[in-house]
């Protein structure tokens, strides 16, 4: 993602906090209910907008735990108030910038099944997607970073199926455009996945396995950086076995479309890779 995107993104994600607040909600049901004389109405009235200022305080302020404490209990005191669906994305959003993923995700799938017409709800999908495409991007990660593309993609593949729902859905959402661009992402991430284990295959002589990895690479994740590569695969699994005349076809279609070379393939190796090769856990 470039610099520019990374901007616009943050604005996008500034927007779908602030503005969604003036929009109306099934808790005003609630308040139509109360009786707004009463002096017990108006101090719960008082300390809900209170506790709501003070949470978006916390929030904007980029105090995490703070605001996923109040508004957790603004949720507890005031589960019927008029900001009771917002609370709830906002909830979400500060437990994934919190790095509360699990918690992230259930905040947003019960935003999406208690306000399934909500007009925020697209971006309950978009922000679920984001907390699974980031997974591998907590603390340990971020300080002893490894090849992503090596260990097994489970929220990867949850993320590209909530981030095709959303642009499935939502197809004018102000985040189907990078919604698009992460699912590209992905799908070079899990594709280079899948050529890992057609390495590993190679390199345990099981050529047959090997030679059916790097085909379904090439059936499922067309157009991706790791297609050359599963081509060599191909051509090196069946030149072991003696398959001659599909050695030479993957060699041929490679050498058609690839004369110069294959493009990398996606990889993100840090310190760990490389200490997994010193100590030859890798071998």
């Amino acid at each position: 993602m470039s610099h520019n995107i990374n901007i616009e993104l943050h604005r996008l994600l500034r927007i779908a906090l602030l503005t969604a607040l003036i929009l109306p909600t099934s808790g005003c049901d609630y308040l139509k209910n109360l009786d707004l004389s009463s002096p017990e109405a108006k101090n719960s009235l008082v300390e809900s907008e209170q506790l709501q200022l003070d949470a978006d305080k916390a929030l904007e302020n980029q105090n995490f735990q703070k605001a996923i404490t109040l508004y957790e209990e603004l949720q507890a005191r005031f589960p019927f108030g008029d900001h009771a669906a917002q609370t709830q994305l906002n909830l979400a959003y500060a437990q994934y910038k919190n790095d509360d993923f699990e918690a992230a995700i259930a905040s947003s799938d019960r935003f999406i099944k208690t306000n399934p017409t909500n007009a925020s709800v697209d971006y309950a999908y978009y922000l679920k997607g984001l907390v699974n495409y980031n997974q591998d991007t907590g603390y340990i990660a971020r300080f002893l970073p490894t090849d992503a593309s090596q260990r097994d993609p489970i929220n990867s593949r949850e993320a590209f199926a909530i981030f095709s729902e959303l642009i499935r859905r939502f197809p004018n959402s102000a985040y189907a455009p990078d919604a698009k661009q992460r699912i590209i992402a992905l799908r070079n991430k899990l594709a280079s996945y899948e050529i890992n284990i057609a390495h590993y295959y190679l390199r345990r002589k099981a050529y047959i396995a090997a030679a059916n990895r790097a085909s379904a690479v090439i059936k499922n994740y067309q157009k991706t950086t790791a297609i050359p590569h599963a081509l060599k695969i191909m051509q090196e699994a069946y030149e072991h076995l003696g398959i001659d005349d599909l050695a030479k076809d993957a060699e041929r279609v490679y050498q058609k479309n690839y004369p110069n070379g294959p493009p990398p393939v996606y990889q993100n190796t840090g310190i760990i890779h490389t200490i997994w090769d010193f100590i030859g856990l890798e071998k």
